[in-house]
């Protein structure tokens, strides 16, 4: 699912809901990144990073931009911030929110775990984890694996301005992993919503769209995300 054409019936589904909801001409910019084992890091960081300031040299106020990702996507988001916290005029770097689904906040941890209704596979993330980083980067560098990363004040200043806003399963191997780090940018300062959806799996908001049988569970993570935008953007 590494691809952005995966997501192609997800994306438009939620351009015409950002229409519905009074947005006059919302844009969505899908970043193509390598997979491994094609590239490894820093190539997928770099890329991001790139693609972010294309976005920003055409909207010209970040506070207008609303950065998003599922799983390995929103571990490039989460680096990515953390990137733009250390840079010059981070202030003014910063997007305006961040949406996460069910991010792999900690590529290699004990607390990914098996779960009967999930899809993934804890050891086989291991691996993939472990792979993306190669034999030249640290697993608890926070810009590999940003759950790793600790200081509060760092993702104070990563944080966009109008904060985070999560959504992942009960049900998924993420979960505690996921749960920490919303304690840990709460505990940071950062502005956080989140949505833990009782008995679903990772990247849920995806999966329904796909395969539940009604219109409205199909888009019912899309439409919280929606609805999230325009309470924390306007």
């Amino acid at each position: 699912m590494g691809s952005s054409y995966f997501y192609l019936e997800f994306l438009l589904a939620w351009i015409s809901l950002l229409k519905d909801a009074g947005y006059r001409n919302p844009a969505l910019f899908a970043l193509e990144y390598t997979l491994v084992p094609d590239a490894i890091y820093p190539t997928q960081l770099q890329q991001t990073l790139t693609g972010y300031d294309h976005v920003l040299s055409i909207v010209g106020d970040a506070s207008r931009i609303c950065v998003g990702g599922d799983s390995a996507g929103a571990t490039l988001i989460l680096s990515l911030l953390l990137h733009i916290a250390n840079s010059p005029n981070c202030d003014q770097r910063r997007p305006g929110l961040a949406t996460l689904i069910s991010p792999w906040a900690t590529l290699v941890s004990p607390r990914n775990r098996n779960t009967p209704s999930d899809y993934l596979n804890a050891e086989s993330l291991q691996l993939y984890g472990s792979q993306y980083a190669g034999s030249k980067a640290a697993l608890n560098d926070p810009l590999v694996s940003p759950g790793t990363c600790k200081d509060t004040g760092w993702w104070l200043r990563a944080s966009p301005s109008r904060g985070f806003f999560i959504m992942y399963g009960s049900e998924e191997v993420f979960g505690p992993e996921t749960r920490s780090l919303i304690q840990l940018l709460k505990d940071s300062g950062c502005h956080v919503d989140f949505q833990e959806e009782q008995g679903s799996i990772h990247a849920w908001p995806v999966a329904t769209l796909f395969l539940s049988d009604s219109k409205a569970e199909r888009k019912k993570g899309l439409v919280n995300i929606t609805a999230t935008i325009c309470e924390l953007m306007g």
